[in-house]
């Protein structure tokens, strides 16, 4: 036989089974896809017994953190930016054929549903003066779940009361029915859109080119989070109404999309002008006192707060008085919202190769932990540039995302020698 055949042969055996290969990945799922392409077990590595090292989760944890940290704070940091720091969300969930697709395990609509349970409690953890709404589409009909209120918990088991798959998915008929509620919302309050989009198509009865403008003439922002490819009408959406529009590729990456609309966005033009608004601070009712709740409508013993206007009883804040129509809210919640209109400036990394690396700090400023690996060797750290103080990961975040203060900075402002006359 000559040789040259079998040279010949064997390439062409080769390029059968690349192309076998090739059409094994594009056969896979979504979420075999990205198993594969992170190939996880490559970064897999031996200590110096030859036993395998733990892969440091940590540390990815803070590199996506890091991330997101850096894709806000060219907003967050720019100066003279007014948040909107009271706002009115609707979140509107496509719960039509195309969310029961498998390529999100063990469905879109499972996986967006555990997605909106972690924004809700992020959002009212960061925007405590704020209200959140969600309606639903299926069978071509956008249906309300819930009105806006500020209680994380009905809005949860409202929606995971109502999981279901079925019909077309109509963009305008939900764009109408926001825009129905949002134009009543009061000047001072911003009013925002966020979609999540499983659908490659819309059913609309009319014209939504219509119902687009509307919603720009209202000063509604929208947003979408596409769950499958990008769409012409959702991106000429957000492009009208001042939105975002982004696709997610995977799960991990739908939660980091989700989580970017938590933190309020710049207040729009016609919207970033003072506005005085009342608010009254409830007292908490003594316990044992039996009345009534105008909040559920029926007697209650002991809690509840009392309104300093009209004397009702509501069981929970914030929220809006259901006699008077005042805003009860607690100082902590001012508190926890003014801390949006001066962020934190993100803490730089430390190289541990650095030439002077020994004389680095060996424990965390916060948490007192030792900053040094196994070997005397420097660990992964991140420092203020203002007080030049050190932190590890753990308090990094903590900083930022809860704490917002700097301990270092604090301590030097409380530092200061008082000199008495």
């Amino acid at each position: 036989m000559d040789p040259r055949f079998n040279v010949a042969e064997k390439r062409q055996l080769n390029g059968e089974e690349e192309e076998e290969e090739e059409d094994d990945e594009n056969n896979m799922e979504a979420w075999e896809r990205a198993y594969a392409d992170e190939r996880s077990w490559e970064s897999l590595q031996e200590d110096e017994s030859g036993l395998l090292r733990a892969i440091d989760s940590n540390a990815l944890h803070h590199a996506q953190y890091r991330r997101r940290l850096r894709s806000l704070s060219t907003v967050s940091t720019a100066t003279r930016i007014q948040k909107g720091l009271i706002r009115y969300l609707y979140v509107v969930i496509d719960f039509s054929r195309a969310a029961s697709e498998t390529d999100f395990k063990p469905s879109r609509m499972a996986v967006a549903a555990k997605h909106v349970e972690a924004f809700i409690r992020e959002f009212f953890d960061q925007n405590p003066l704020s209200h959140i709404a969600l309606i639903t589409i299926r069978d071509g009909v956008a249906q309300c779940l819930t009105d806006l209120g500020g209680s994380p918990d009905s809005h949860i088991k409202a929606l995971m009361g109502k999981l279901g798959c079925s019909g077309d998915s109509s963009l305008q008929n939900a764009l109408d029915l926001v825009h129905g509620y949002l134009n009543q919302i009061p000047s001072y309050g911003h009013r925002e859109v966020l979609i999540l989009y499983s659908a490659l198509s819309t059913c609309d009865p009319g014209d939504i080119m219509e119902t687009i403008q509307k919603c720009k003439n209202s000063k509604i922002r929208c947003s979408v989070v596409g769950l499958s490819a990008e769409i012409y009408i959702c991106r000429h959406l957000c492009q009208e109404t001042g939105g975002t529009y982004t696709v997610a590729m995977d799960e991990a990456h739908m939660k980091e999309l989700l989580l970017e609309h938590a933190p309020p966005p710049p207040a729009i033009a016609e919207f970033a002008v003072s506005n005085l608004i009342k608010m009254g601070f409830p007292q908490r009712a003594a316990e044992g006192v039996v009345s009534i709740c105008s909040c559920h409508k029926e007697a209650k013993v002991g809690g509840g707060y009392t309104c300093p206007r009209c004397k009702a009883r509501v069981c929970e804040l914030p929220t809006e008085c259901q006699i008077c129509g005042l805003t009860l809210v607690s100082s902590p919640h001012l508190a926890r919202s003014y801390h949006h209109l001066f962020p934190i400036t993100p803490f730089n990394d430390v190289s541990p190769t650095l030439p002077n690396s020994h004389k680095l700090p060996r424990a965390c400023f916060g948490c007192q932990q030792p900053l040094i690996q196994s070997g005397n060797k420097p660990g992964l750290r991140v420092a203020c540039p203002n007080c030049n103080q050190h932190f590890c990961l753990d308090c990094d975040i903590y900083i930022h995302e809860s704490l917002h203060n700097c301990p270092g900075c604090e301590s030097q402002r409380n530092s200061k020698p008082v000199t008495g006359e």
